[in-house]
């Protein structure tokens, strides 16, 4: 059963978000590690109006820490959180320089030890940064996943665990994205309503 609902839901992906792109503006992967932390409790949409000037100005570790405290949690304030995002932002940075060169690294181990980065955080980056097997869970994807019979997990650790055994691992980077623009846009959080959504309405056939 799950195995017949996992081909509909990839077939009604693939025909409602065939290409699906990072909505996350960003020039390398250091800035995409800054964009994906400022994202915390953020739309994705407000987070790249912050980062269109930042990242014109610092593109590197080397080039962010030339912030002050103040002057950078100015910027942030505008998405919130912007204490905490702008003390994760400082510190990783200055990890990133004294030990890992500069350079962010391809292990959960190492993204997970950076301040304001947990395991979804570290998972995107392994998944959209470096094409590695991952499947971050963010609240869309927990949503849907819970409203498409896909998982009963009661907690991200489990529903992970359960996308990870429905789907292959060769689909996991593509559906990922393909889930999150399908909760925004059809599966919504707030005023949901079955036979007006293209999934739910087909699963609940």
């Amino acid at each position: 059963m799950k195995n017949k609902r996992a081909l509909l839901v990839k077939k009604i992906l693939n025909k409602y978000f065939p290409d699906p792109k990072i909505t996350l503006h960003h020039k390398n992967l250091y800035t995409f590690l800054i964009a994906i932390v400022l994202s915390a409790q953020a739309s994705d949409v407000k987070v790249n109006e912050i980062t269109s000037d930042l990242f014109k100005k610092a593109k590197t570790p080397e080039e962010m820490l030339k912030f002050s405290e103040s002057k950078l949690k100015k910027i942030i304030k505008p998405i919130g959180l912007s204490n905490r995002k702008t003390k994760a932002v400082l510190e990783l940075s200055k990890i990133l320089i004294q030990k890992y060169n500069s350079r962010v690294h391809s292990t959960f181990e190492e993204l997970e030890s950076l301040p304001g980065v947990g395991h979804k955080t570290a998972s995107v980056i392994m998944s959209q940064g470096f094409k590695k097997d991952a499947f971050p869970v963010d609240t869309h994807i927990q949503r849907c996943a819970r409203r498409w019979g896909l998982s009963k997990g009661k907690n991200v650790k489990e529903i992970e665990e359960d996308l990870k055994r429905t789907f292959p691992k060769k689909d996991w980077h593509k559906l990922h994205l393909q889930i999150i623009h399908f909760g925004r846009e059809y599966c919504k959080a707030k005023g949901h309503i079955v036979q007006n959504c293209p999934m739910c309405k087909e699963i609940n056939r």
